[in-house]
């Protein structure tokens, strides 16, 4: 059995310019998250901070290539084909790197609190094998929110006729395809996407709250020292927890157009991937430098090959 994301005529006659922009936006998400990573491998940056940019990085980029391709072929096209267990899997990797990488901004919030927090045992505390033990914590909570909605999905009966009108296998828009009541299955859906960003959300705002009590006391210099090095985190997250707050706001409240659901739920998708590399490189000294010695390396071996 086969499954149309149908989009295409939705956005109608805009479709070639969302097209263009959504190319341009996911080349970059493209070319800023691995320039970070290629960054990161220089011996220099490999403090904690920079480990856990890295896998942030990565999820962004894994995140994103799951729909966007997918859906930069549909707007060629009406309708674009996806293979029934292809819409199940893009459907579960969606959701499940979605809430990875908000623990992976929990983790490096937590990393932030013992940075600032207790600054003399921070190696001691933040090594590898501890920074690979939250890494594998991020990932295993994101399968655990993931599994019990997506196995209800899986044993449930699908009726014709199998076209998602969305640009990607969305939970909510697969759902309307099931054959009898669905309440269940929003409850749970609903209560698990819950689970996920509150138990995130006060996590990391307990980290900050502990961070801007040991800030209070600190002198004038230092306070601005502290508020540098967690002024790029603050910014994602906010960007982060702000769009997905929109997005489940325009589902539930208000007539929205099936072609806003669309774009809100694309700009939701792709935009803190798309802006974390800018935020990370803007804000760090050290990142900022290194690109500027990997332009320089580039520059120089493409004047050697001439």
């Amino acid at each position: 059995m086969e499954i149309l994301t149908h989009y295409g005529k939705i956005l109608g006659e805009k479709k070639i310019i969302f097209f263009v922009i959504l190319l341009l936006g996911y080349i970059t998400i493209l070319g800023g998250n691995s320039m970070i990573i290629f960054a990161l491998t220089d011996p220099k940056l490999n403090s904690p901070m920079y480990f856990f940019l890295y896998n942030l990085s990565f999820v962004d980029i894994v995140y994103t290539t799951t729909t966007i391709p997918q859906m930069l072929a549909g707007f060629l096209t009406d309708m674009n084909t996806i293979s029934y267990p292809g819409c199940f899997f893009q459907m579960y990797f969606f959701v499940q790197l979605a809430v990875t990488g908000r623990s992976m901004l929990t983790v490096m919030a937590y990393d932030r609190y013992v940075a600032i927090c207790n600054p003399l045992r921070y190696t001691a505390i933040m090594t590898r094998p501890v920074r690979l033990l939250l890494i594998a914590g991020a990932w295993s909570f994101g399968t655990c929110c993931t599994l019990p909605a997506f196995s209800m999905s899986l044993l449930r009966s699908y009726c014709g006729p199998n076209v998602v009108k969305h640009g990607w296998c969305d939970p909510s828009s697969v759902r309307r395809l099931v054959c009898g009541d669905t309440s269940v299955d929003g409850i749970v859906s609903l209560s698990i996407a819950l689970v996920a960003l509150l138990t995130t959300g006060v996590l990391i705002l307990t980290s900050y709250v502990l961070i801007g009590v040991s800030i209070s006391k600190m002198g004038v210099a230092q306070r601005l020292k502290a508020f540098g090095t967690c002024a790029a985190h603050l910014t994602v997250v906010f960007i982060s927890y702000s769009s997905a707050s929109f997005v489940y706001i325009s589902y539930r409240v208000g007539n929205f157009s099936p072609e806003v659901r669309i774009i809100v739920s694309v700009l939701y998708a792709a935009l803190t991937p798309f802006l974390n590399p800018m935020i990370y490189s803007l804000r760090n000294k050290e990142l900022k430098e290194t690109y500027l010695e990997i332009m320089r390396f580039f520059h120089i071996l493409c004047k050697s090959l001439q």
